[in-house]
């Protein structure tokens, strides 16, 4: 008579193999973190690389003044060194994008707020206007990086956007100062 073998794993075999997941989780941790703390970054500063696009277009398109702004959670915009909800005084607060026509402001288009993510800037409002859709007062730049201690040590997650008296905006991978 011959005996079936159990087929599977042992207990041993079993809590060997969760103690090898449970050092090879605790080295990858650390990793995830700072991989999503940079997605965050980027999508970040290609939200606003997109809104100062669309307001160089439309300021075009509608032959009118279009203001980028950083707003408060009442929509308005916020004047400059006034904080935020959160006490942040960067364009992390959110923004919004204004058209001017015959002196009234209509929002276009609203980005909320991230506070994870700071955002120096040289401005708190940027102007765009007709007919080539440029930037009333010269050259500008935001600077991306996470918000905390250490942060800004890490230059693989930092982004930085600058835009050209002319509108265009141009955006790079690292630290840019903010001081353009």
């Amino acid at each position: 008579m011959t005996r079936a073998s159990n087929q599977g794993f042992t207990l041993v075999e079993l809590c060997v193999v969760l103690a090898v997941m449970a050092v090879l989780a605790t080295f990858a941790a650390p990793s995830f973190v700072a991989w999503q703390m940079r997605d965050q970054v980027d999508a970040r500063s290609r939200a606003l690389f997109s809104s100062l696009s669309l307001a160089r277009a439309e300021s075009v398109r509608r032959g009118a003044r279009v203001t980028l702004c950083r707003i408060d959670a009442s929509r308005h915009c916020l004047a400059a060194g006034r904080s935020c909800e959160a006490g942040i005084t960067d364009w992390s607060c959110g923004w919004g994008l204004f058209v001017d026509r015959d002196g009234a402001a209509t929002l276009l288009h609203m980005q909320p707020a991230m506070t994870s993510i700071a955002i120096a800037a040289t401005s708190t409002e940027l102007s765009f206007t007709p007919p080539a859709g440029q930037v009333i007062g010269g050259f500008r730049s935001f600077d991306f990086g996470p918000r905390g201690a250490g942060a800004a040590a890490n230059t693989a997650s930092r982004r930085c956007i600058r835009l050209a008296a002319g509108g265009r905006a141009r955006m790079t991978q690292g630290a840019c100062g903010a001081s353009a």
